[in-house]
């Protein structure tokens, strides 16, 4: 019966959006859209089949339906809409998701993953908390210089820290919360706050940095955003691993003994093998591309190459990453929800729905009218699979609207708004590139996530309406 429910939900939610009148400057089939698009993100919530699934599911039918216009107002060819359903598979954070797995992958195959875990539980083992700290600090560490979140906390921390749970004794199936949940979801969280700590720290940043100066001709630059960010960004990082250990608690909080333990287990281990220290190579070599040669070579490019190189130096086999069917699952999932998503841009839905609520802060005062956009344009994050498509569709239509707002300050309302795009990415399992990752690790699971997804993204806006907003008004 309950699976039941859950399997009609989704579908009565669809009809029931579908069947009401469209807005005013919305088409039917932009309505329609919008209805599929709402079913499939309830569905997703509530897992009457597979995520993965869900989203082909919502793809082939607007597919089939040609619901997205690859011409404004044109209904697209078949040609044009098949072309449409696949082009998540064409994303590069797609593949730089993808790549995370293969480097866990990599890990795992050759042992190294479990040598570095045992090394953080000799050093820091003694209490989860610890551990917690250790992975928000190597993150913290790392944030300046990679611009790409998903190769930052997906292809680096991720690959290593998934080898500490099964130490403990906790695995997806077998007591997640042991240890397993609470780490995941401090690195996915932390790495959302550095994420909006620094402008290197993520590419919609930079991103949003270019629009911002062809829109509103303000400059942001690097200090000055660290500096903008820099009081509720401390606060949130200090706190994130406590608050998600106060909020989603592990059950395995203290191991006075584990320190001795790994200690014993790094020494029947050995010393590193041939296959260990390729992979250490190939992890610096791909975390020195993803720094210095991010102007020359894509991120993406250089996960696809290390890749190519771990196969053909044997750190894993090509056997090994076709049968990684949980890679290959998350690729799937991630590929169809960036379409989806892509989807609610080309048929107009977004703008509208900017523009409709920018029109009733109309009469607000500068500050008030600021607060709601901030807002506003946080919340809007749900409709988004990507943080770089969000920033492309609505940060010119917030400045445009900002801009026309008498007495708004346009250079601090684009730092307010610019400044939120990390921690944004925090509120669902698909806001931002290293969500999948950590979401399809199975520790977190589905209803816990969007649960956490949503304290955490009541808290990370909370903090910053209440310090950090009032700090950059303060610096204008």
């Amino acid at each position: 019966m309950q699976r039941a429910i859950k399997a009609l939900a989704p579908i009565l939610l669809g009809v029931l959006i579908w069947v009401l009148p469209a807005p005013e400057g919305l088409s039917a089939a932009t309505w329609t859209y919008f209805a599929l698009f709402a079913a499939v993100v309830l569905a997703l919530v509530l897992e009457p089949v597979p995520p993965a699934l869900a989203g082909l599911i919502g793809v082939t039918a607007a597919t089939v339906l040609r619901l997205v216009p690859m011409t404004p107002g044109k209904a697209p060819s078949p040609g044009e809409a098949i072309k449409w359903c696949l082009s998540g598979f064409s994303n590069g954070t797609v593949w730089l998701i993808f790549a995370a797995f293969m480097f866990a992958l990599g890990y795992e195959k050759t042992g190294l993953g479990k040598r570095l875990g045992l090394t953080l539980i000799r050093r820091m083992g003694k209490k989860t908390l610890g551990l917690g700290y250790a992975v928000a600090l190597a993150d913290l560490i790392l944030a300046p210089f990679m611009p790409s979140n998903t190769a930052r906390s997906g292809g680096t921390i991720f690959p290593i820290i998934k080898n500490i749970p099964p130490l403990y004794g906790s695995t997806p199936d077998n007591n997640p919360r042991g240890l397993g949940a609470y780490l995941m979801w401090t690195a996915l969280a932390t790495t959302c706050v550095t994420s909006s700590m620094f402008l290197t720290g993520l590419a919609p940043n930079v991103l949003a940095q270019s629009l911002v100066e062809k829109t509103a001709h303000v400059n942001l630059a690097w200090g000055q955003w660290f500096m903008a960010v820099l009081p509720a960004g401390a606060i949130l990082f200090l706190a994130t691993p406590l608050l998600t250990y106060i909020l989603y608690p592990p059950t395995q909080k203290t191991s006075e003994n584990a320190p001795i333990w790994a200690a014993e287990e790094l020494r029947k281990l050995g010393p590193l093998t041939g296959r260990e220290v390729t992979m250490a190579a190939l992890a610096v070599c791909a975390l020195l591309g993803w720094i210095f040669l991010k102007d020359f070579v894509d991120p993406t490019t250089v996960a696809l190459a290390a890749i190519c190189v771990m196969c053909l130096a044997g750190v894993v086999t090509w056997e090994d990453v076709i049968g990684y069917k949980q890679a290959w699952n998350v690729l799937a999932w991630f590929a169809t929800l960036v379409t989806l998503a892509d989807g609610l841009g080309k048929t107009g839905f977004l703008k509208w729905f900017a523009e409709a609520a920018s029109t009733h802060m109309q009469g607000l005062s500068p500050t008030a009218t600021l607060l709601g956009l901030t807002i506003l344009f946080f919340v809007s994050h749900y409709m988004f699979a990507s943080i770089t498509a969000h920033v492309a569709a609505l940060l010119p239509v917030m400045l445009a609207t900002a801009m026309a707002v008498p007495g708004l300050n346009i250079a601090t309302a684009s730092m307010v708004l610019c400044a939120t795009l990390g921690i944004m990415g925090i509120i669902s399992p698909y806001g931002t590139g290293p969500s999948p990752i950590y979401f399809g690790s199975g520790y977190v699971k589905s209803k816990e996530f969007w649960i956490l997804g949503a304290i955490f993204g009541v808290i990370y806006l909370g903090v910053f309406l209440l310090v950090g907003f009032p700090w950059i008004l303060s610096r204008a």
